[in-house]
């Protein structure tokens, strides 16, 4: 099953002194076993351009549309058995600890 991994800021980041995990291990060993399809790291929240049609009128906007402190910085596309593997695939992300990861099934249509 595929699920798609945002990768996110978090306002409250663990605190745990402890080393984190190093992502060109975590990407290498993800790559390696098949379960990371894909990756990458996005560009600045002000590079971002939101798209609306409202009334049959284009709305364009700069910077993202949802106004948090939270955003998303990345993202991988997974392919794992179940959720349970993909659960544990992001439990060894580094953003696991700094940030949080969101994932989402993706749906055949």
């Amino acid at each position: 099953m595929k699920y798609m991994m945002f990768v996110c800021t978090d306002t409250e980041p663990d605190t745990d002194p402890s080393p984190e995990p190093d992502i060109e291990v975590w990407v290498e060993e993800n790559d390696t076993r098949g379960r990371r399809l894909d990756g990458s790291v996005l560009g600045a929240r002000s590079s971002a351009t939101t798209v609306r049609v409202r009334n049959g009128q284009l709305l364009v906007s700069d910077g993202p549309f949802a106004e948090t402190k939270e955003f998303i910085v990345g993202y991988d596309l997974l392919e794992c058995a179940d959720l349970d593997e993909a659960i544990e695939v992001a439990r060894a992300h580094p953003m696991a600890r700094g940030g949080r990861l969101e994932l989402r099934p993706l749906v055949d249509l």
